[in-house]
């Protein structure tokens, strides 16, 4: 997601892959771990430079929500077909392949002229990180064995979330010392590495059964996101202009073709529906599009507040992001340890909760006071409440689904995390087209709808999660 925070089961999709243990593996865990800081990183250094990048190419707010979207929305609906096309054509080369598309694109962004060409630049960024996430965790998953296994997981995972959290940072220092442009040049020294890594170390592995892709529903879900998220981006805006109602109703058709599809497939759709037949998955998806979409909002109007309306550098509106992935990892450990004793049901009950007090507080922020007092204060409890969700929520999601349909819940559930970011910012128009004091109160009205969409996600955990279905099998 466009955030700095990795979505909670991205590092759980690895668990069931056969596979034997890898001759070099430190060079294998490498590799994967550059790569998919390509995802990591550029899912949130472009949110602090869309001032900058409005200002240089002439951007109005849609234009901007693009920037952004134009990333989710192929990572969203490609996600699990990323992972079923490295099963089938083997998963050493959809990584390698990701990799380098991912490096040419990032070339295509930092050289556009024009805003339609940063646009398709960002779409082929977001296709190939649907590859190579998905791939190079199935790599760890059958490169490793027992408890290096889980061990080279964690670090992947822990090794995300770092260069999540410093992407921001990164990206502040890169627009104010050099050019918006060097953002995504940043991404051709961990792509090169990458590949080297990947080429000469990599295993290849796939799965025996090569069952055919499901590139119809593939389709449909990209053609449904793309005709709801356009057609919401439209509608947000400061003056909607004709076609958004009807490229909503072509975006929902689509999207009733697709589970249409699905539920015919069986389980060889690229995301079967037997998964939601327990209240307890429809539960953590529901809990999972809201939170994560909320946060996603979170990620792509604070550092813009900070900027238009605070005055801040691009630098400084990073760093002030920080709190939220330090709190994240600090407390995760524990509060999967405790999700493990009581069950996950009223942490994610309970943190969601919290997450909604923080955007409430949110509503009243003032980014022209001192950062102490008028900007921390929310992101912090933000902060606590998604640390007591996101370690429960991937236990949640592993336990809620049979050991052989763990990978695949996991991917849905990571795409749902993508596609409420995606959803969110497509909301964001009328937003991000006001500046000052009008940029002030919109946001702190965005705010109040985020916590009441994080209240509707504690509300499904407290009433969907079936505490006996989510102990461990």
């Amino acid at each position: 997601m466009a955030q700095a925070v990795s979505a909670p089961c991205d590092q759980a999709s690895a668990a069931n892959v056969p596979g034997k243990a890898t001759a070099r593996p430190s060079a294998v865990l490498l590799a994967t771990i550059l790569a998919s800081s390509l995802s990591f990183v550029d899912g949130s250094v472009v949110n602090v430079a869309l001032p900058t990048i409005g200002h240089s190419l002439g951007a109005d707010a849609a234009d901007l929500q693009w920037i952004v979207n134009a990333y989710l929305l192929p990572l969203s609906a490609f996600l699990l077909l990323g992972g079923a096309a490295g099963d089938r054509y083997g998963r050493r080369r959809m990584f390698l392949s990701g990799i380098a598309a991912f490096a040419l694109a990032s070339i295509l962004c930092a050289a556009a002229p024009s805003m339609e060409l940063l646009i398709a630049g960002r779409v082929i960024q977001g296709a190939s990180s649907a590859l190579l996430m998905p791939n190079s965790l199935a790599i760890l998953g059958s490169s490793f064995e027992g408890e290096r296994r889980g061990k080279s997981i964690g670090t992947w995972a822990a090794a995300g979330a770092v260069a999540g959290a410093i992407g921001p940072l990164i990206g502040g220092v890169l627009v104010d010392a050099v050019s918006w442009r060097a953002i995504f040049l940043v991404n051709l020294p961990l792509a090169g590495g990458a590949l080297w890594l990947g080429a000469r170390f990599v295993p290849d592995s796939r799965n025996g059964d090569r069952a055919r892709l499901d590139w119809i529903g593939g389709a449909l879900a990209t053609l449904g996101l793309a005709g709801l998220t356009w057609g919401l981006t439209v509608l947000s805006g400061p003056a909607p202009i004709g076609g958004g109602p009807v490229s909503v109703a072509l975006g929902l058709a689509a999207l009733g073709l697709f589970l249409l599809l699905e539920r015919r497939r069986g389980d060889r759709a690229m995301m079967p529906l037997g998964l939601f037949a327990t209240s307890s998955y429809i539960g953590l998806s529901i809990l999972t599009l809201l939170l994560y979409g909320a946060l996603g909002g979170l990620f792509v109007l604070f550092p813009y507040l900070l900027i238009e309306a605070g005055h801040y550098s691009a630098v400084k509106a990073g760093a002030a992001l920080l709190p939220l992935p330090v709190m994240i990892g600090v407390a995760s450990r524990f509060m999967g340890q405790l999700a493990t004793r009581i069950g996950p049901r009223w942490p994610l009950t309970v943190g969601p909760l919290v997450v909604a007090g923080g955007f409430a507080l949110a509503s009243r922020i003032d980014p022209a006071a001192s950062y102490w007092t008028g900007v921390l204060p929310p992101l912090l409890l933000i902060a606590i409440g998604m640390a007591g969700a996101v370690a429960p929520l991937t236990t949640a999601m592993m336990n809620s689904v049979d050991p052989q349909h763990v990978g695949t819940a996991n991917g849905a559930n990571s795409a749902l995390a993508r596609t409420g970011g995606l959803l969110a910012t497509a909301l964001l128009g009328s937003v991000l087209s006001r500046h000052g004091a009008a940029l002030v109160q919109a946001v702190g009205t965005a705010s109040w709808f985020a916590a009441g969409a994080c209240v509707v996600a504690g509300l499904a955990s407290l009433l969907l999660l079936e505490q006996h279905r989510l102990k461990p099998k």
